[in-house]
């Protein structure tokens, strides 16, 4: 079992709320329509600030961000509003999650099918679920753990998790986005590796005396590594523990 880090549920009104959301974040906010949306907001240099889900509540939206980043995000939100009919305040919401059958009002997170559901309505969460070692098999980061403010989000996979629309145009950040994914390929990101020991979490990890990526979270047999791919390999070592990365 894992313990989650604290959430924090922002309320986005206004009439002006989804203009102002989708000319900032990292994903089409017109897919409210369609359900729950995950999202990034970036600096203008295309690096991470906050990640969140984003869900359609009547004549507002909320905003389910990690409490550490909760004050942060409100105010650089608001510097952001100038004169936008726009309202950000903070509610006593508590999210909950789970897998299998979605209870009613539930909605199924965006990021990963394994990801189970999240829920806003006092849905009693599972709390017997190892969210780590669902994390970790298939590579989806955690907020603080392997998004931090030295993340580009493609090379923390949130393409892959959609939380990133290439279509939707200009947000903050999207410019150097843009420019990564028609890259031929990243240099760097996170992978998951297969490790034998442990070492904490921000372990460097060396191949064959080089710096080669940093380790994150473990889970059993298998871990979050952030890896320079033209180093990494089969046999490299974090702290005690020996990794291994096939590609």
């Amino acid at each position: 079992m894992t313990t989650d880090t604290p959430r924090t549920v922002l309320r986005i009104a206004g009439s002006d709320r989804q203009d102002f959301l989708q000319g900032l974040i990292s994903n089409d906010v017109n897919k409210l329509a369609d359900g729950m949306v995950y999202a990034a907001l970036l600096t203008p240099q295309g690096k991470y600030l906050a990640d969140f889900f984003l869900v359609q509540d009547e004549e507002a939206i909320l905003l389910d961000v990690a409490e550490p980043l909760a004050a942060s995000l409100a105010q650089r939100l608001t510097m952001y509003k100038l004169r936008a009919d726009v309202q950000i305040t903070s509610t006593d919401i508590t999210p909950s999650r789970g897998i299998g059958d979605r209870p009613a009002g539930a909605l199924a997170d965006p990021r990963h099918e394994a990801l189970g559901w999240r829920a806003y309505d006092g849905q009693a969460a599972q709390d017997s679920i190892d969210w780590d070692a669902i994390r970790v098999a298939h590579c989806i980061p955690e907020t603080g753990i392997e998004l931090t403010p030295d993340t580009y989000p493609l090379e923390a996979g949130l393409d892959r998790l959609n939380g990133v629309d290439f279509r939707k145009g200009c947000y903050v950040g999207q410019e150097v986005t843009a420019r990564m994914k028609h890259k031929t390929g990243l240099k760097k990101g996170l992978a998951v590796v297969q490790i034998d020991g442990t070492a904490p979490i921000g372990t460097q990890i060396v191949a064959y005396g080089k710096p080669a990526g940093t380790l994150f979270t473990q889970s059993g047999n298998q871990a979050i590594a952030y890896l320079r791919f033209d180093r990494a390999g089969t046999d490299m070592q974090a702290g005690d523990a020996s990794v291994s990365w096939t590609g």
